[in-house]
């Protein structure tokens, strides 16, 4: 039947006429899309996977090079040309290991172990800082702590031992900027040592090189331990509790770290005994703290990192451009604590664009990589350079390409 081309209306009965049978079959197809999508979700679900704790079972592992490939993605090749690089890039004892899809597809250890030596990881502590910081910082906005702070806040209302400010500029100092390194604190740089009394951190010993701001905050990138430092005593203000408290209640426990130790530095009568960003760690307890962040800061069922400091780390949090002082690396590379190894010495495509890392003198890193389910870390307790790049490039290039 053929329906005259001048009637509009004529048409629309046609049109009508030929919409039941249509809209049932989008219904069909879009109920079997909605079965589809719950059921993987159910199964990505099933499949999500959070290691216990070391003294009960620990990290999946993977051995097999058939398994390897199949269930974690990697190249055995290429992982057993990691471990002979890991083991003839320095002649420190380490714990390396790395981690992908949830399973410990490489770990080498020589005189260290990887789940329970904890020495000293040097500058890795930064990270964990900026991300118990961070954590503080979520519970402040819940009204769980004593004291709200976000990370635009001035760094100084939360400190009290401070006071009087030994620079006036000190008092522009914004929380985030202790932990991207653009706060003018003490860059090392100038060459100040990086421990001492509370008094000589807060720059309250009369020593020119704390006292005064090396610039005004925000304007240059200044790596500074001495900022880090700060940033503990603002977690013990805005939460009432020492920073190592915070840090083993809101983030080591959850996640199933079991070794750990803090640094402290003393004061004086007014001041008295805190403890700094500094640690130690097995490289497996590392590895723990990088996985919560590659899971977007959940473990299990609990959100232990806010998912919008993850979110934060993947570019740098701040404006400058240009050198780091000391390094004379790209200053965009810096984030909050973490930093972006894509933005230093890097070949493109290398390294992909949204790995985030915190290399630690002595060869010491963190790193996770979102885009390839990647965590890799690395403790030796000691200091020096290293390769840390090299590290994650290679880690990087075991992984099996689809």
């Amino acid at each position: 039947m053929t329906w005259p081309r001048s009637d509009p209306y004529t048409i629309q009965s046609s049109s009508t006429m030929n919409l039941a049978p249509r809209m049932a079959s989008y219904v069909i197809l879009i109920s079997l899309s909605v079965v589809w999508f719950l059921s993987n979700m159910s199964f990505a679900k099933a499949q999500e996977y959070f290691p216990p704790a070391e003294s009960q079972g620990g990290w999946r592992t993977l051995a097999d090079p058939d398994e390897l490939r199949k269930l974690a993605g990697v190249d055995p090749e290429k992982l057993a040309e990691l471990k002979e690089w890991l083991l003839t890039s320095d002649s420190r004892n380490f714990a390396a290991v790395v981690i992908r899809n949830g399973y410990v597809v490489l770990e080498v250890e020589r005189g260290n172990s990887a789940k329970t030596d904890d020495r000293r990881v040097a500058s890795v502590s930064k990270a964990v800082c900026a991300t118990v910081l961070a954590i503080a910082s979520e519970q402040s906005q819940q009204g769980l702590t004593p004291h709200r702070m976000k990370f635009e806040d001035p760094a100084f209302d939360f400190l009290p031992w401070a006071k009087p400010l030994s620079d006036p500029r000190k008092a522009d100092i914004t929380v985030k900027q202790l932990l991207n390194h653009t706060s003018g604190i003490c860059p090392e740089a100038v060459g100040a040592k990086n421990d001492g009394s509370w008094e000589y951190v807060l720059g309250l010993s009369g020593d020119p090189k704390t006292s005064n701001l090396a610039f005004d905050p925000g304007t240059a990138c200044g790596y500074s331990s001495h900022a880090l430092c700060h940033a503990s005593l603002v977690c013990e203000t805005v939460t009432g509790k020492p920073y190592d408290q915070v840090a083993i209640e809101s983030l080591f426990k959850p996640i199933g770290c079991e070794h750990w130790w803090f640094q402290f530095y003393d004061g004086g009568e007014t001041i008295g005994r805190h403890p700094s960003h500094g640690l130690g760690m097995p490289a497996r307890g590392l590895a723990r703290i990088a996985y919560c962040m590659l899971r977007q800061g959940r473990w299990e069922n609990k959100q232990v990192i806010p998912s919008w400091f993850v979110e934060q780390t993947a570019l740098a949090t701040h404006e400058v451009k240009g050198q780091e002082m000391r390094f004379k690396r790209n200053a965009q590379s810096f984030s909050h604590g973490w930093e972006l190894p894509a933005l230093v010495n890097n070949t493109v495509g290398e390294i992909p664009n949204d790995a985030r890392y915190k290399p630690g003198s002595g060869g010491q890193l963190i790193a996770f990589v979102p885009s390839l389910d990647l965590v890799i870390a690395r403790q030796t307790g000691s200091s020096g350079p290293w390769e840390y790049e090299e590290y994650v490039r290679r880690a990087c290039a075991a992984v099996l390409r689809r």
